[in-house]
């Protein structure tokens, strides 16, 4: 998916580039998040922050910048950051990150620490399901996380997937975003009902789309694990959108897809890795801490540029390409693996691209069209214009 061309952006002066960690941190010293055009292409902002600034203050945002991705990686594992109450990590509670909300909700009342640091995300006691029932999803081995998505949540997935892909395969245009996108991860949201899951679709009564409803009677309430996580359904839209942007830009991958679908798991965690849906999560720092760009005050509110991070090229060779492939893949900046919303999104992801390819074999780019991510704080494609046929 290619990047919006750069504009606007006050860069400082590139003719001191070096990897040198600085002696202590420059207020004001680097380019703003804030700035103007830096929505447009982040990417560019980040690598000057990478290089020149790995630790600055942004006064417009009232927050330090922490760009390398092993700091990004301290900020978020380091018992010495905690969250911000307005971001719903309070101490103790996972960070924000990727698909997960990083509420202590996703984590079972008798494992939550009793001391401050991130934790691991899990699925409610309420709502888990052990290994041995009969109605869990059938989970490669290299994937035993999805173990704890029930059978009928994963059936759901996928028949909405389907629908949705049998609409749009008869059309000359259509736009996934909107038409694709937008209704697979409603479908699987908690408290959504099958009717209005139909009605918002098609905008006609529950009875004029057969097999949407998936069987069950008109009202009926189908929730997935109640989790603030699963309900922020907008940052699995736009992952889901960023991964299909990607695939559909790389034909070779795209015909091996459709030979081995398995290939959409290393896809689609290459896809969060390159153009995550979350580019910033915020920490504060509980003492004084040193990293590689200079030392955090205590108490200091702190930006994670996720989307910087992603892209170190300390961590990961030819960082800017979509490569599935990459031996030095990794999932440290896209959630807790057991989150619901990862889970979900994750099955989302393989679900979609399967009923994509199965009823759209010859699925392409609308003649002219280009995707291109939007968004600072969030991100990911406004549209993708596709033929179908």
């Amino acid at each position: 998916m290619q990047a919006d061309v750069p504009e606007g952006i006050s860069a400082p002066d590139l003719g001191r580039r070096g990897r040198r960690p600085v002696r202590g941190p420059r207020p004001d010293a680097g380019p703003s998040l804030l700035a103007p055009g830096a929505a447009r292409d982040p990417y560019r902002l980040y690598r000057v922050l990478r290089e020149e600034y790995p630790l600055s203050y942004d006064a417009p945002l009232r927050a330090w910048l922490v760009s390398r991705y092993a700091d990004v990686a301290t900020a978020l594992t380091d018992p010495r950051f905690t969250g911000l109450p307005h971001d719903a990590a309070p101490r103790g509670a996972p960070a924000p990150l990727g698909l997960c909300h990083g509420s202590p909700r996703c984590v079972p009342r008798d494992q939550r620490p009793a001391t401050p640091g991130p934790v691991p995300c899990h699925m409610p006691e309420s709502e888990a399901v052990p290994r041995h029932k009969p109605e869990l999803e059938a989970v490669p081995r290299h994937m035993p996380e999805l173990a704890v998505v029930p059978r009928h949540m994963a059936a759901r997935i996928e028949r909405t997937a389907y629908v949705l892909a049998r609409r749009i395969a008869g059309r000359q245009q259509a736009d996934l975003v909107a038409e694709f996108c937008r209704w697979l991860p409603f479908g699987a949201a908690p408290g959504a009902s099958a009717r209005r899951y139909a009605d918002r679709l098609s905008g006609t009564a529950y009875g004029t789309l057969p097999g949407i409803a998936y069987g069950l009677p008109p009202g009926t309430v189908t929730a997935t694990a109640a989790t603030p996580c699963t309900r922020h359904t907008g940052l699995r839209e736009r992952a889901l959108a960023s991964f299909l942007a990607n695939v559909l830009d790389a034909p070779d991958l795209l015909a091996a897809l459709r030979v081995e679908p398995a290939l959409a798991d290393r896809a689609w965690t290459e896809s969060l890795r390159r153009d995550p849906p979350v580019q910033v999560v915020l920490r504060r720092t509980v003492t004084e801490v040193t990293l590689s760009g200079g030392t955090l005050p205590a108490g200091a509110d702190v930006a994670c540029l996720i989307g910087a991070a992603g892209r170190d090229p300390e961590r990961f060779a030819a960082p800017d390409l979509f490569d599935p492939f990459r031996r030095d893949q990794g999932r440290s900046l896209t959630g807790p693996v057991s989150c619901p919303a990862v889970l979900l999104g994750r099955l989302e992801a393989r679900q979609g691209l399967r009923a994509l390819l199965d009823a759209m074999p010859r699925l392409r780019w609308a003649d002219g069209f280009r995707p291109a991510g939007t968004g600072l704080l969030t991100r990911g494609p406004r549209a993708l214009l596709v033929r179908p046929g």
